[in-house]
């Protein structure tokens, strides 16, 4: 009986140590099969991620060569617009060149301009006319003679309001440009006033045709050239009836960014010197 409760006894501790080695060889190969899943896992996210830097790597060099693209066609661009017929800068610090020429279309009353502006000009007066305005271009194309008359006359009028000569020759180059700097001698340059009030005085501003020419002709090219607050980078005085053609894409955003000739050509020539 003693034997036999010490062989039960025996058996139980097989039995319990058979099960505990189940036990152990089941958690062991759950371990196991946890530690490949997670390896394998953590593998998958390691390559997962290269690819995804890879990729990033990949966008972010097509949008910087994209960029540098962008950058030389801007710098290209600029380029050709700096050059451009009518882009050409005449300012008290511009001259124009000693042989330059300008293929002339005769307008009425004997104006003219040059002929490749002529279009935009003839569709900005006709839509003027719709409008039930008068303007009136009053002076155009200037010859280098007729440019040399003028400022000599202004000089001679200031003389006469009592200014010395170095002091007259200062005050009527304010209003009237040097030979040879005269926005007039591109045949690119209008003096346009009102049918019914001609005077080339401050006041033609308030007139319904400078108030129509202000906010639209640069629909059609065309600039107001001297604002009244761009004096000190113009040269010139303030001329509400001086537009200039520069074509339309320039002419709006020198419009839209209220700024002058000047400023525009030296936005074109930064940028180029940035890249």
């Amino acid at each position: 009986m003693y034997n036999n409760h010490r062989k039960d006894r025996t058996d139980r501790k097989k039995e319990l140590r058979r099960h505990c080695g189940i036990v152990l060889f089941t958690l062991t190969l759950a371990l196991g099969a946890a530690f490949l899943y997670f390896t394998a896992n953590s593998s998958q996210d390691t390559q997962r991620i290269k690819s995804e830097n890879k990729v990033i790597n990949e966008n972010k060099e097509a949008l910087e060569k994209e960029e540098e693209q962008k950058e030389a066609e801007t710098v290209e661009a600029n380029a050709v617009a700096l050059s451009m017929w009518n882009h050409i800068l005449v300012n008290p610090w511009n001259k124009l060149p000693e042989n330059f020429t300008v293929d002339l279309q005769q307008l009425d009353d004997g104006q003219a301009i040059d002929k490749r502006a002529y279009p935009d000009l003839q569709a900005m007066m006709d839509d003027a006319h719709a409008q039930g305005l008068s303007p009136m271009i009053c002076s155009s194309y200037r010859a280098p003679e007729k440019q040399e008359y003028l400022f000599d006359d202004k000089i001679r009028r200031c003389e006469e309001q009592g200014y010395s000569k170095d002091e007259a020759c200062k005050v009527a180059a304010t209003w009237v440009a040097l030979p040879g700097t005269s926005e007039h001698q591109t045949g690119l340059a209008l003096d346009i006033v009102s049918s019914n009030n001609q005077t080339l005085e401050k006041e033609q501003e308030n007139t319904p045709e400078q108030q129509w020419l202000i906010n639209n002709s640069y629909k059609y090219g065309f600039i107001l050239r001297y604002p009244s607050d761009k004096s000190n980078i113009t040269g010139i005085s303030y001329e509400p009836w001086h537009y200039r053609y520069v074509g339309r894409e320039a002419a709006k955003i020198i419009h839209d960014r209220g700024i002058c000739l000047e400023e525009y050509l030296d936005s074109l020539k930064s940028v180029s010197k940035q890249n």
